[in-house]
C-alpha cells in the first residue's frame, strides 16, 4: 500500500522531518544543537510564542538587562550553561561578587541588629542541610513530619524554646518566617509546607554559587541559535494535537502484521519498494552509529506522527522531542496527546508541583537607598490565615533588593504572586511605595517612575514558573516525565521523547537542567540498537571516587 492513504493535501516536504520538536526554550534549541553536532540536519521546531527562549527573557531597564525569567547561572562546576556563556565571552572567569549588606527591618521600622539577623540565618541554613539530608542518608523523619516547612518549623521552635524573652522570640521567629518566604521562591511553590522532606535533597547544588550575565540570560540564546537556520524555527506555532500512534499507521501495522517475519526476530518488517539496493544492503554496523535514523526508515509507516498546530497545519515527523512545560501539561495533557499518555505519566504530572513566581522591578530617577544596602528583608507580622488576600499579598513579598543604585526587585510566590497578575501595574507600584515608606520609616521614599512585574502564571505557554516535588510526588515522577515512548514494543526508537526542565531528576527547576535534557532525549535517539556491555576497570577507591563525579557532572 502506497502513501495514497496519507493525507497528501496537508503532507508535504515542507511540514515532513525526521525529529519534530516542540518549543523554542532551553531543552528545544539544545536538542537542536545536539541533533547538528551529530551530523542530523532534519529537524524542525515548533514554538508557540513570537520569539525563542521560552521562560528566559530578558529586557532593557535603567540601561541594564533585566530578567523576566532565569535569572542565574545557577553553579559553576559542571554547569554547560556556564561553558557556553564563557566560552562566548558572556561572563568572566574570575567573578569578584560585589560586597553585600542585608538589613532587616520590622513593620514599625526598626532594623533588627546584624547578629540577631546573622545567628537566625546560620541557624535556618543548618535547619535546611538536615531537611536535605533525608533524601542523601535515606533516613525516617519525626512521626507526622511530611514536609519541609513542618519540620523547619517544629526545629525553629525547639530552637527559640531556649530563649527567657518572649520578645526575642518573636522578633527571631519573624527572620525564620522570611527566611521561609524566600524558600519558596527558591523552591517554586506557595508555601513550603508544600515541598516532600524526603525528597528535597534529591536536588543537586552546583558548586560556584550563582552567576549574573551581564548582557542578559538572553545572550545565552544567541549562542544557541547561530547554527540553526531561522527557517528551521517556526514561530507562532502552538501545538493542539500529537498524534504518535496516527490512523495511517495502525492501517499500516495491521498490513505489517501479515508480513513475513525475520528468522532471527519477532519482528514484522515491510521493506519499501521504493528504496534502492544499496539502501537495503547497509552495513550492519549503522545500527550503532546515528546513521539508521538520519536514512529513510525502511518502514512505511515513516513520518507518521503527525503534530497539528492550532493554525491548522499539520507536520510530521518520525520521532517528537517535547518539551512543553510542566505547567502547560497539568492543563492539558489529558487532551493534548493522541492516544492518551500512559497512565503513569498522567500521574506522575498530577503529582508534581508547578507553582508561580513572579518579580516586581521598581525603577527610579535617583537613589534614595544607602550605598552600602543591597537588600531590605521585610519582616512582616504573622497574617491570620482567613485574611483576604486582598487585603495580604503584598505581605509574601519577603524583600526589595537592588540590581543598580536606582533598579529594586521584589520577589514573591504562590497564590500570592498569581494574585498580583489580576492587578494594574500602577497598584503594585504604589503599594510597593508604600511599604517601602513603612519599613525604612521614611515617608519621602519617592513613587518609582516604571513598574515592572512578571505574570508567568498567566502566560498560556509556561502556566506557572518551575518544577518542585510537592508532598507526596518524589523524584521517581520526574524520571517518569523523563521516560521516552515507543510506537510498540518491538521499535528500536523511541516515537515520542519529552524535554525540558521537569524532567531532570537532579536539576529540575533550572536552565541547565533543562539543556541537559534536551542532549539526554537525543541522545536516546542516538544509542545504537542493541545495548553494549560497559566495563569499568579501576585500582582502587579514588579512581571509582573520579568515575562517580565525572558521570555526575557530564554534560
Amino acid at each position: 500500500m502506497g502513501d495514497e492513504n496519507l493525507n497528501s493535501s496537508k503532507k508535504c516536504e515542507n511540514n515532513s522531518c525526521n525529529v519534530l520538536i516542540i518549543g523554542a526554550g532551553m531543552a528545544g534549541l539544545s536538542a537542536a544543537n545536539y541533533l547538528l553536532k551529530n551530523g542530523m540536519e532534519d529537524f524542525i521546531i515548533l514554538e508557540a510564542r513570537n520569539r525563542i527562549g521560552g521562560r528566559i527573557i530578558s529586557i532593557p531597564m535603567k540601561n541594564q538587562k533585566v530578567e523576566l525569567g532565569a535569572n542565574w547561572i545557577h553553579g559553576v562546576l559542571g554547569n554547560p550553561i556556564f561553558e557556553i556563556a564563557m566560552a562566548n565571552g558572556l561572563v568572566n572567569i574570575i567573578n569578584i561578587p560585589k560586597p553585600h549588606k542585608v538589613i532587616a527591618a520590622t513593620e514599625d521600622g526598626k532594623q533588627v541588629p546584624f547578629g540577631v539577623l546573622h545567628e537566625i540565618h546560620e541557624a535556618y541554613v543548618c535547619f535546611l542541610r538536615r531537611c536535605e539530608e533525608y533524601f542523601l542518608c535515606q533516613y525516617l523523619p519525626p512521626p507526622d513530619i511530611h514536609s519541609v516547612g513542618e519540620h523547619i518549623n517544629l526545629e525553629a521552635t525547639i530552637y527559640l524554646e531556649r530563649l527567657p524573652s518572649s520578645e526575642e522570640k518573636k522578633l527571631r521567629r519573624l527572620i525564620f518566617d522570611c527566611l521561609l518566604k524566600r524558600e519558596t521562591c527558591i523552591s517554586g511553590c506557595n508555601s513550603m509546607d508544600e515541598i516532600d522532606l524526603l525528597e528535597l535533597g534529591s536536588y543537586t547544588e552546583l558548586q560556584g554559587g550563582n552567576i549574573m550575565i551581564p548582557t542578559g540570560f538572553s545572550s545565552i540564546l544567541e549562542s544557541l541559535t547561530k547554527n540553526i537556520s531561522p527557517t528551521k524555527i517556526l514561530k507562532n506555532h502552538s501545538v493542539s494535537k500529537i498524534k504518535w500512534d496516527s490512523d495511517e499507521h495502525r492501517v499500516l501495522k495491521k498490513l505489517e502484521d501479515l508480513g513475513e517475519e525475520s528468522e532471527d526476530s519477532d519482528q514484522t518488517v515491510i521493506e519499501d519498494i521504493s528504496k534502492s539496493s544499496s539502501d537495503t544492503t547497509a552495513n550492519p554496523k549503522e545500527g550503532t552509529s546515528f546513521t539508521d535514523i538520519t536514512r529513510k526508515p525502511k518502514k512505511k509507516f515513516s513520518n507518521s506522527v503527525e503534530v497539528v498546530s492550532e493554525n491548522g497545519q499539520s507536520f510530521y515527523a518520525n520521532h517528537v522531542i517535547c518539551t512543553i512545560p510542566l505547567g502547560v501539561l497539568k492543563d492539558k495533557a489529558g487532551t493534548l496527546f493522541e492516544p492518551a499518555l500512559p497512565q503513569y505519566k498522567l500521574e506522575s504530572i498530577e503529582r508534581l508541583l508547578f507553582s508561580t513566581v513572579n518579580k516586581i522591578f521598581l525603577e527610579y530617577d535617583r537613589p534614595f537607598l544607602n550605598p552600602e544596602i543591597t537588600e531590605i528583608m521585610l519582616l512582616w507580622e504573622s497574617s491570620a490565615s482567613q485574611e483576604d488576600i486582598s487585603d495580604s499579598w503584598y505581605k509574601k513579598i519577603y524583600s526589595f533588593s537592588k540590581v543598580s543604585e536606582t533598579l529594586l526587585l521584589g520577589w514573591l510566590s504562590g497564590k500570592e504572586a498569581e494574585y498580583m497578575e489580576s492587578l494594574p501595574n500602577e497598584t503594585v507600584s504604589s503599594t510597593c511605595t508604600k511599604i517601602l515608606r513603612k519599613f525604612l520609616n521614611d515617608p519621602f521614599v519617592p513613587e518609582p517612575q516604571r513598574c515592572v512585574c512578571t505574570s508567568w502564571k498567566k502566560q498560556p505557554y509556561t502556566r506557572g514558573s518551575y518544577t518542585a516535588i510537592a508532598v507526596g510526588a518524589s523524584q521517581s515522577d520526574i524520571e517518569s516525565l523523563a521516560q521516552p515512548l515507543f510506537r510498540t514494543v518491538h521499535d528500536k526508537k523511541p516515537v515520542l521523547l519529552f524535554a525540558g526542565e521537569h524532567t531532570h531528576s537532579n536539576f529540575y527547576s533550572t536552565a541547565h537542567g533543562a539543556y541537559m535534557s534536551g542532549q539526554a532525549a537525543v541522545r536516546r535517539l542516538l544509542a545504537p540498537e542493541e545495548p553494549e556491555e560497559n566495563f569499568l576497570e579501576c585500582s582502587g577507591s579514588a579512581d571509582l571516587n573520579s568515575w562517580i563525579q565525572g558521570i555526575q557532572l557530564e554534560g
